[in-house]
């Protein structure tokens, strides 16, 4: 009886069925990013995708680390407004996929920012595949490397770039900016088309420093075209046009005051010291000092100041004052255009004070420098 009773039951039971789990969905790249946060507020971006997730997620983190990523061709790893007192660190090597555009590779702004290599890290900017031997003037776009622009007391440092197309890091509107132990690799260039890989073009900032850097490149190891309170020192330039003010003119900011470059060495380089200035503009280059540098192996010019930059004549609208050379030593080839250049307007150089100076190897040249500036 009751085995009858419990078949009926079962028989009319109603039967129900549980209703399928929702299938997981692919988390955005802000939530892939966000997974990477630890509790300290570290966030760690890699491979193919990270670029994007760290452009994406850099208001969320307070260190933001860029481990050995690969960035496409035609995009910018972009750090600018970044929160007060972000870290960024590169991890590994960091490589830029090729591409005709004008870049920047990389881009950082903001306050209290600091940028750091890893030991053993890289920034690989794929140079090879671009030099032509024309670099910014022609032949293939070439995308600028490092802009660095409206940086306010911040630090970059222990930064190791390799092969850049062209210019690497560009400073402007930076206030308070320390740059330390930085490589800058473009040796292959040498033999391999490399050609306007200036190492840093300084404009219109205040404060900067920059100090250890190793340059090996195919253009200015050091060009400040506008700024004020500049030190360059520590420094080691090779391959390029040397340690440079300007040319100045043309730009919306054509001031450059209060600059120093101080225990440097200048090698295999086309120009040792080079002042440079368009012939019919208007500026000012005041209170300049180059303090115990070395030349050597110097193609061109072991100095040069020249008023008649991209000009047949020097104009005198830009004034060149307080020029100081101290401690300045080396040779220039045999075959080089000067040991010492000076083609200053008529009345625009004023005010120079050179001490213990000696470049050999080649004759001097000089109209309209300052009195007590001897060319033998």
């Amino acid at each position: 009886m009751q085995y009858r009773l419990l078949t009926a039951l079962l028989a009319g039971a109603t039967t129900v069925l549980a209703a399928p789990a929702p299938a997981p969905t692919a988390a955005s790249s802000i939530e892939r990013a966000v997974n990477r946060r630890s509790s300290n507020g570290s966030c760690t971006f890699s491979g193919s995708d990270g670029y994007s997730e760290a452009s994406a997620s850099k208001s969320s983190c307070a260190t933001i680390v860029l481990s050995a990523l690969t960035v496409p061709s035609g995009t910018t790893l972009d750090l600018t407004g970044l929160p007060d007192d972000t870290e960024v660190i590169f991890e590994g090597e960091t490589v830029w996929e090729y591409g005709e555009w004008e870049g920047p590779l990389f881009a950082v702004s903001g306050t209290s920012i600091t940028v750091t290599g890893a030991d053993g890290s890289s920034l690989n900017g794929n140079g090879a595949s671009y030099w032509d031997g024309e670099g910014s003037n022609g032949g293939k776009t070439k995308p600028k490397f490092f802009q660095a622009h409206d940086l306010t007391t911040s630090t970059i440092q222990n930064i190791n770039i390799v092969n850049p197309p062209v210019q690497v890091f560009s400073i402007n509107g930076a206030q308070t900016l320390t740059v330390s132990g930085v490589t800058i690799d473009a040796k292959d260039g040498d033999s391999g088309g490399g050609h306007n890989t200036d190492g840093f073009d300084i404009g219109s900032s205040d404060g900067v420093t920059i100090s250890g850097a190793t340059v090996y490149n195919q253009d200015d190891c050091v060009a400040i075209n506008s700024g004020t309170n500049i030190v360059f020192t520590g420094g080691y330039c090779s391959g390029g046009h040397g340690l440079s003010i300007g040319s100045i003119g043309g730009r919306d900011d054509n001031t450059v005051s209060g600059v120093s470059f101080e225990s440097s060495t200048i090698t295999n380089s086309q120009n040792g010291i080079r002042i440079k200035t368009k012939a019919g503009d208007t500026g000012t280059v005041s209170d300049v000092t180059y303090k115990d540098i070395e030349l050597s192996s110097i193609s061109d010019y072991g100095i040069v100041v020249d008023q008649a930059y991209d000009g047949d004549e020097a104009t005198n609208g830009i004034t060149i004052s307080g020029f100081t050379l101290d401690g300045i030593a080396g040779t220039v080839d045999s075959d080089a255009d000067y040991a010492i250049y000076i083609n200053c307007g008529s009345g625009s150089c004023t005010d120079w004070t050179w001490t213990d100076v000696s470049v050999t190897g080649a004759d001097d040249s000089c109209s309209n420098q300052p009195s007590g500036i001897t060319c033998s």
